[in-house]
């Protein structure tokens, strides 16, 4: 079964941006109920349809599809929810780990996230300088939870 061990951070000023980045715009499939989420992805040029199951501390299920990009298209104009998730992502390695930050864009700019993928919950790692707040257990941080209470919002409010 293949599986997701991630673990996510805000980011600090002093990040290497000269890392070139690549757009995304994501959606999530509209249901009612609990999880799966279903996500619909543009990676640049590629497309992808991503299932993931609810996350049991750092580890879920996750399935993930490329898919004609025409229809992806489709499916992030007419069966995601509204707004869409649009960043540019980084991947900058460090001490035998790539990190991936996000630049969020559109209703949730002026969030920058970095996650890591990992082999095993325990697996250690080096964090650089730049890496701030972790901000994987909060809810609020999930792409998902981003594209039904953007960023903009909830960070006016407090």
């Amino acid at each position: 079964m293949p599986l997701e061990i991630e673990r996510k951070f805000l980011v600090r000023d002093g990040w290497p941006r000269n890392t070139g980045g690549e757009p995304y715009r994501q959606g999530y499939l509209k249901q009612s109920g609990d999880p799966p989420t279903i996500r619909v992805r543009r990676a640049g040029d590629l497309a992808f349809l991503t299932i993931k199951s609810q996350p049991a501390g750092l580890v879920r299920d996750e399935y993930e599809y490329q898919i004609p990009a025409n229809h992806a298209e489709e499916m992030l104009g007419s069966l995601c929810h509204h707004p869409l998730i649009e960043k540019v992502r980084h991947k900058v390695p460090h001490a035998g780990v790539v990190w991936e930050i996000d630049e969020f864009q559109g209703v949730n700019a002026g969030l920058v996230m970095a996650e890591v993928e990992l082999h095993d919950p325990d697996q250690p790692f080096e964090k650089p300088d730049w890496i701030g707040a972790e901000v994987t257990g909060d809810p609020r941080y999930s792409n998902s939870a981003l594209s039904r209470h953007p960023y903009t919002t909830w960070v006016e409010a407090d």
